[in-house]
């Protein structure tokens, strides 16, 4: 027999190759199982029989290049060509086999036969395409144990194949050291095939010289084979990167779903439902109402006082409000009741199976809750709340009836004086109805120019001369008549209409004082009342300053009457807008002087030019010694302050007399002339003058 020589680099190149063939069936049998569709499963199904089959073949080739013969060797390409296709379906049985859901006994069983057998199909059907003369004489015992080692070691790579699939921790690191015992498993079945193959003395290879000659396809076969192999490797792993970042994208996509389908549905400050949540949940309140027979109730929660947080401490601190509130109102529900903001500082509470009594006790208790004190920004805040209350179905028979009705109840509890609940009634509507058809009238009323401006007189009480007037806002509406202020002004303000109105009245009011003056009256100035809302808009000064300049109309000739509630709720605010009109000449009146909550510490710093004491004060002077001390002590303050004191509202010789003797500097009042249209201030100035000038002959008749 002849003695079969190795060439060891060949042989541990063909260990690698074994090696690397077994990690290239771990890592594809991973992406078998994982593949998403069956059209990607086929794929790398068949692609992996391919590498794998090739992987497996390229190390028996190798193996059989590293073996040194004393004769000459080639190969017949067909029987080669054999083997390989052997390889590759014995290597597409065994991945399909991994790839399934489960890997009994039987199966891995059936499993480790088949593709063990399909090995030593190869590795046999490689060695006859030598075609050796004589034929090779085999060592039976040998040839039995490689094929028990072939099938062993398939067992073994189909088990550890199975079980290595799901895993993701470590995984590199396992599947190396696998594909190490595997492919010491496949180069042992393939060495100990050769040591079962003796080659008696004289033999001849039978397909020499047209055969493959082997010496040359060493290099080749493993090049090839590694190229293969670590390209479907880094194919599998950027498969794998693309499908984790898929995976991420889609787990991206699956939280931004839920995130625009939770923000669909709530209100992102509070992380309340919204309004069109809130409708849904009525609709199934309403169903079950009527399944159970028992009512259900909706409270329609409007906060008092909370623009004054935002005017006070800017928005940011509202917002910060409002979320505080969301809790508060969450924490304040008894459990299965549903709250929700519709807008701005409006909140709605559904409860489900109440009484009458159940929802005046729940209203008591959110009214409560949120009467608490909020911090926000390291400000104490107390707010309250009015609470409207519908009940279904005695107040509406659909969702937005019964909010519409609860909102009409809410209104009722604040015309009451705020911080309140109030139930809904029938006769709400009536009113409710009628605001909404005055408020459609309104928004049309400046357009269609229905809007006048009348004007009081106001007089000098030492000179008896008039020093101008007041401008007081009216509306002659062609359907409903003249309308008077206190019907319309709130609804106005509500509607954020009173801007644009405001400036018209700025506007108008700067035009006929400039009329005044070229008629001669030079001494005349006019004063404008200015709303919360319109002293709070950004555009106020630029308003001013243009009607002044499109009138030609000295800023000293207008004053601007500002309550002391807006000029005192953000006081440095209101002295930087004040401060503006100072520097541009513009008088400023603090007007309804001692309702408010005043400062004098503040007050002295607003840069104003008089106070109008409300008439609230002046109808009782004479008989209420509490009126008498606040008027006088307000005339004394103004004097200290170097201010003008006006006062509103004066009906009676009597109250003209005792403000005179106050020193009190102005007035006006129904006993000098109610608000007139201006063509006919002239005349009611002129009378008006004249009843002055009588009071002090009279007076001084009575004195001498």
């Amino acid at each position: 027999m002849y003695h079969v020589s190795y060439a060891w680099p060949l042989v541990l190149a063909s260990l690698l190759v074994a090696v690397l063939a077994a990690y290239t069936a771990l890592d594809l049998a991973a992406r078998i199982s994982t593949a998403r569709s069956t059209q990607a499963r086929a794929w790398w199904l068949g692609g992996g029989a391919l590498c794998m089959g090739v992987g497996i073949w390229s190390m028996h080739f190798v193996g059989m290049l590293a073996a040194t013969l004393p004769v000459p060797v080639a190969y017949d390409p067909g029987l080669t060509l054999l083997s390989l296709l052997i390889a590759i379906a014995a290597s597409g049985f065994a991945l399909y086999l991994v790839s399934g859901a489960d890997l009994t006994r039987v199966r891995l069983g059936v499993g480790a036969l088949g593709m063990g057998g399909g090995v030593a199909a190869m590795h046999y059907t490689g060695m006859a395409a030598m075609r050796m003369s004589p034929f090779i004489a085999y060592d039976p015992w040998l040839v039995l144990l490689s094929v028990v080692i072939a099938i062993g070691a398939s067992g073994t790579a189909l088990w550890i194949a199975f079980r290595l699939r799901g895993r993701t921790h470590h995984i590199v690191r396992l599947r190396a050291g696998s594909a190490g015992v595997m492919g010491m498993a496949i180069a042992g079945m393939h060495y100990t095939g050769m040591a079962a193959a003796g080659f008696p003395d004289g033999s001849l290879c039978g397909v020499l010289p047209g055969g493959w000659s082997g010496q040359g396809l060493a290099p080749l076969v493993i090049t090839a084979a590694v190229a293969v192999l670590a390209a479907a490797i880094v194919l599998s792993m950027l498969d794998r990167r693309f499908e984790s970042r898929s995976d991420l994208l889609q787990s991206s996509l699956s939280q931004a779903h839920g995130e625009i389908a939770f923000l669909a549905l709530h209100d992102a400050l509070t992380k309340l439902p919204n309004r069109l949540h809130l409708e849904r949940r009525l609709e199934q309140a309403m169903r079950e109402s009527r399944r159970s027979a028992r009512a259900c109730a909706v409270l329609f929660i409007d906060l008092d006082g909370f623009k004054a947080v935002n005017d006070a401490f800017g928005h940011q601190a509202g917002d910060r409000l409002l979320g505080l509130i969301g809790q508060c109102l969450r924490e304040a529900m008894r459990p299965g009741d549903t709250a929700a903001r519709i807008g701005g500082d409006e909140f709605v509470v559904v409860a489900e199976g109440v009484r009458r009594e159940d929802a005046d006790a729940l209203a008591a208790r959110l009214g409560s809750a949120l009467r608490q004190e909020f911090e926000v920004d390291g400000h104490r805040l107390r707010i309250s709340a009015s609470i409207g209350i519908a009940l279904y179905p005695e107040d509406g028979r659909s969702a937005q009836d019964l909010i519409s009705h609860a909102d009409a109840a809410m209104y009722r509890a604040k015309a009451g004086g705020r911080d309140a609940h109030h139930f809904f009634d029938p006769s709400m509507l009536v009113n409710a109805q009628e605001n909404l058809q005055l408020l459609a009238d309104l928004r049309g009323a400046l357009a269609r120019g229905e809007f006048r401006l009348h004007y009081q007189p106001k007089l000098d009480l030492r000179s008896g001369r008039a020093v101008g007037a007041e401008a007081l806002l009216r509306w002659a509406s062609p359907t409903r008549g003249n309308v008077p202020p206190d019907r319309f002004l709130d609804l106005a303000e509500q509607a954020g209409l009173i801007v644009p109105i405001g400036d018209w009245v700025l506007d108008e009011a700067c035009r006929q004082a400039a009329a005044w003056r070229a008629a001669g009256h030079a001494h005349w100035s006019v004063a404008v009342n200015l709303s919360a809302l319109q002293f709070d808009h950004p555009g106020l000064v630029q308003s001013v300053r243009d009607a002044l300049r499109r009138h030609a109309l000295p800023p000293r000739a207008l004053v601007l009457e500002v309550t002391e509630s807006t000029a005192m709720r953000n006081v440095e605010a209101s002295m930087s807008i004040l401060k503006q009109f100072e520097a541009m000449g513009v008088g400023i009146s603090i007007d309804d002087f001692g309702t408010g909550y005043s400062s004098l510490l503040y007050l002295k710093r607003l840069p104003a030019t008089e106070l109008k004491v409300d008439r609230g004060f002046i109808r009782d002077v004479q008989h209420d010694a509490d009126d008498a001390a606040i008027v006088s002590a307000i005339v004394a303050l103004a004097q200290r302050l170097q201010l003008r004191v006006v006062a509103e509202g004066v009906e009676t010789p009597a109250q003209q007399d005792y403000l005179k003797q106050l020193h009190c500097d102005q007035a006006q009042g129904f006993l000098f002339s109610e608000p007139v249209p201006a063509a006919d201030f002239a005349r009611v100035v002129a009378r008006a003058e004249a009843h002055l000038r009588e009071s002090d002959d009279l007076r001084a008749v009575n004195v001498a």
